[in-house]
């Protein structure tokens, strides 16, 4: 009966050692290929911040392959990036409210289409819902300064963001 007690308690504390310890190495998700990474700034008063998983080009073609033109893109890489401003704020001269949204991209040669979704919090693009959609603008993508291995994010002190990755940059405004 000793014996069987000492092989169940030993039993018991290797699972645990085995699930809590592999449980933390599954949540670093600092050794992803594709790291998180965020970016926040103060802007005329209020607070922009961009969480988002940040993918490598890796010698890919990014635009047209990689992210399809003419579908939604979680803009980033694994959880779906979010966009969270502090106070109500215009995205390109139209009202959006304080919150944390689900930010997703349409991209297209020509014109991307930048959504805000109500859903932040998702894995990707794989359960994304037009219908929770609080907002949607166009914008032009344009040839960035200089090229991005690591796609990135940036706001600039007027309230600019940008994203940032192989060669293209797209840039949205951001006002009070």
């Amino acid at each position: 009966m000793q014996s069987y007690l000492k092989n169940s308690l030993t039993f018991f504390a290797f699972t645990l050692v085995y699930f809590f310890g592999f449980n933390t190495i599954a949540q670093d998700k600092s050794t992803r290929p594709s790291p998180p990474a965020q970016v926040s700034r103060e802007v005329g008063g209020i607070t922009i911040s961009l969480n988002y998983g940040q993918p490598s080009v890796k010698g890919r073609k990014v635009w047209g392959e990689l992210v399809p033109y003419g579908q939604v893109w979680r803009a980033g890489a694994n959880e779906a990036t979010t966009f969270e401003i502090d106070k109500d704020a215009t995205i390109e001269g139209t009202t959006l409210p304080a919150g944390k949204y689900g930010f997703f991209v349409i991209p297209s040669e020509g014109k991307w289409t930048l959504i805000f979704n109500k859903v932040a919090a998702q894995w990707g693009a794989f359960k994304y819902d037009e219908k929770q959609d609080a907002l949607r603008v166009s914008v032009q993508p344009k040839k960035s300064s200089q090229f991005n291995e690591k796609l990135l994010y940036t706001i600039s002190p007027k309230g600019k963001v940008s994203l940032l990755w192989e060669n293209v940059e797209v840039a949205f405004s951001v006002n009070q």
